[in-house]
């Protein structure tokens, strides 16, 4: 029964996967959605009995032996909210001969900004099952998510970096990943961030694209040039500075002699960075 239980806001939302159709969720939603059953469930009511009922009896169940899986079902939305859960996926689930449900095995995720109140759970933590450049950007607090592609981006604020990743796949390139510096980072952190770029072997060129608020163009600036200085750059540097001091950082970066590749709009910025990573020389 994979379940992705999110809360995007009043709600939360349980999908269902009956047990005789395919594991791989995607393909099921896609192929045939009629095979999933998706059910909506208030935060301060909590899984009713008749939702507990309707799911039990989507899966296969008979009418007269609900009991079981609905006890599990209420089980696994407990967990799910006392461990302040982002996700419990029951797969495979078993019937035993004497009528008991049986979770075989599960996977469950958990959000990050809520794991303080779960020591328990913090300590089975395995860094070696995770991806090294997510643990390098978790000691120095960024908001870093690696993607597939190789443009490395540098960005503040969540919804601008979401829009910079569009620009660069509307341009005909793939980023490398998700990074939010946020609004107030230091140029310890800007220096920490550059640095995580730098050694994605993955990562063929560079786009900061930085609109100056909290976070002033000078500082992000300063960052740059002291990481290129310790780490001096292998691969094309695109930036795009905008906003509070943007003329003093353009000025300390034209100083620093650095290899740098300006830009000035959303889409030129994203369309040299994707010439770069390509090979092509940045005009």
């Amino acid at each position: 029964m994979p379940g992705n239980f999110t809360s995007p806001s009043f709600w939360t939302a349980v999908p269902v996967v009956p047990w005789w159709s395919p594991v791989n969720r995607e393909t099921v939603a896609e192929k045939n959605p009629g095979a999933i059953l998706r059910e909506i469930v208030h935060p301060g009511l909590g899984l009713q009995p008749y939702q507990a009922r309707k799911v039990s009896i989507f899966l296969g169940f008979p009418s007269t032996g609900l009991r079981a899986p609905c006890r599990l079902l209420h089980a696994a939305y407990r967990l799910f909210i006392e461990k302040d859960c982002s996700q419990v996926e029951i797969n495979p689930l078993a019937v035993t001969k004497g009528g008991d449900v049986v979770a075989l095995d599960a996977k469950l995720n958990f959000d990050d900004n809520a794991v303080f109140r779960h020591k328990e759970i913090e300590s089975l933590r395995d860094p070696s099952q995770e991806d090294p450049r997510d643990l390098a950007a978790a000691e120095h607090h960024l908001n870093y998510i690696g993607l597939e592609g190789n443009i490395g981006c540098m960005v503040n604020g969540a919804g601008l970096a979401m829009a910079t990743l569009d620009l660069i796949q509307a341009a005909g390139g793939k980023p490398a990943n998700f990074l939010d510096v946020g609004g107030g980072a230091s140029e310890q952190m800007i220096t920490a961030a550059f640095k995580l770029l730098q050694g994605d072997p993955s990562v063929k060129a560079i786009l900061v694209n930085i609109f100056g608020g909290i976070l002033k163009c000078d500082i992000l600036a300063q960052g740059m040039i002291s990481a290129c200085r310790s780490n001096p750059p292998r691969v094309p540097i695109i930036v795009r500075l905008q906003g509070t001091n943007v003329e003093q950082g353009r000025k300390l970066l034209k100083d620093s002699g650095l290899p740098l590749i300006p830009a000035e709009g959303l889409m030129e910025a994203a369309e040299k960075a994707v010439a770069a990573a390509s090979g092509k020389k940045g005009k």
